[in-house]
């Protein structure tokens, strides 16, 4: 009795993951352009102005270890350079952990956060963490490179 038991709930367990294998590539695509979709345009405002931006980080962000120039610097240039290597699947899991530590400096170095904003650094630290774990699926310059690079060390043998 047990054992039938058993045996239906693997063959549900089957059904779904056929679908759902289906779907991860969709979905890693679709965490990736998400979280891009978030950082890009904060970089982007931080270029249109500089010196707000240069404002903002001597005076309401305190990231440690770093004097507030070199913060703001590398604070755009990752906003900037992650999001767009993630939203192409290149490197993705490097621009991931990129914008993970990013997106945790953020947290960090904000001395009051309201709970709303920090529930949404944890969704896109979330995110970053299972691209980060998974990689960035087939749908990705990464799947592409590495498609062509075993058929190149499948030629050579």
């Amino acid at each position: 009795m047990m054992s039938t038991y058993f045996s239906r709930v693997n063959r549900f367990n089957a059904v779904l993951a056929y679908p759902a294998e289906r779907l991860q590539s969709l979905t890693l695509l679709g965490m990736r352009l998400y979280v891009s979709w978030m950082f890009f345009p904060a970089g982007l405002s931080k270029v249109e102005d500089w010196g707000a931006t240069m404002f903002l980080f001597e005076f309401e962000y305190q990231v440690p270890l770093l004097s507030p120039m070199i913060a703001a610097w590398l604070g755009t240039l990752g906003e900037l350079l992650f999001p767009a290597l993630l939203t192409l699947g290149l490197f993705s899991r490097f621009s991931a952990a990129g914008l993970f530590v990013l997106n945790a400096v953020a947290v960090i170095s904000l001395s009051v956060i309201q709970p709303a904003a920090l529930a949404e650094h944890l969704l896109w630290g979330g995110a970053l963490l299972v691209v980060m774990l998974w990689g960035s699926g087939r749908l990705s310059v990464d799947a592409l490179l590495s498609q062509r690079e075993r058929q190149c060390n499948a030629e050579r043998l």
